[in-house]
């Protein structure tokens, strides 16, 4: 009798674990779609058609609830993107695919969840550390390249600050309202960007250097 009440919570705690992820991906859909600002523990019952209680399982209040759902967003981002570039040896290859790889997982998110991330402390913050780690994996992939020789010898640690002042700059928005440009695009960008100053430059020396 013992083990079959373990067995039964056990089954009854995985249902639970599998119901939470279940909800957590339907509100991570609804926000990147159109933002959270607006939308009030009722108004996400109500779309989800699930009862109040099942949310606050997650979490103990709505802002709470955001804060679980933007993580649960940058968590499976994150796993996408080292996926992407695990198996990538070429350290040309690896920077192109990382960055774009940010840009596609940026461009899921509405320009309206966007704002509403950016705006809110708990959430901002989130997306502050999340750039900072992107910053610092380009800069170890800018090593790797330029101790491989596959990257001229620049000043890795300058081109890797120009990175992240360059990001710091999608984060807050600056770049974005110069340009038009959304967040998934800009990162897209940077990687055409960091890849010419790190590639084309070792190339034109070497044409210029053949030229009579």
């Amino acid at each position: 009798m013992h083990l079959r009440s373990r067995d039964l919570q056990s089954s009854q705690r995985r249902l639970a674990s599998e119901r939470g992820e279940e909800i957590l991906r339907r509100l991570e859909d609804l926000f990147l779609d159109g933002g959270f600002a607006h939308l009030t523990v009722d108004a996400l019952a109500k779309e989800l058609k699930c009862s109040k209680s099942s949310l606050y399982a997650i979490a103990s209040s709505r802002e709470q609830l955001v804060v679980a759902v933007v993580k649960h967003f940058f968590r499976g981002a994150a796993a996408q993107i080292e996926a992407r570039v695990r198996a990538i040896q070429d350290p040309r290859d690896r920077i192109a695919i990382y960055l774009a790889s940010v840009g596609d997982e940026m461009r899921r998110m509405s320009r309206a969840c966007y704002a509403d991330m950016v705006a809110f402390g708990a959430t901002r913050g989130i997306y502050d550390h999340n750039s900072r780690v992107a910053a610092g994996r380009v800069h170890d992939m800018i090593h790797d390249g330029i101790a491989s020789g596959a990257f001229r010898p620049v000043h890795a640690e300058f081109v890797a600050e120009a990175v992240s002042l360059l990001i710091e700059g999608i984060q807050h928005g600056a770049l974005l309202e110069r340009t038009g440009l959304s967040s998934g695009d800009a990162y897209g960008e940077l990687s055409t960007l960091v890849l010419a100053a790190l590639t084309n430059g070792a190339k034109s020396g070497t044409d210029r250097r053949r030229s009579p």
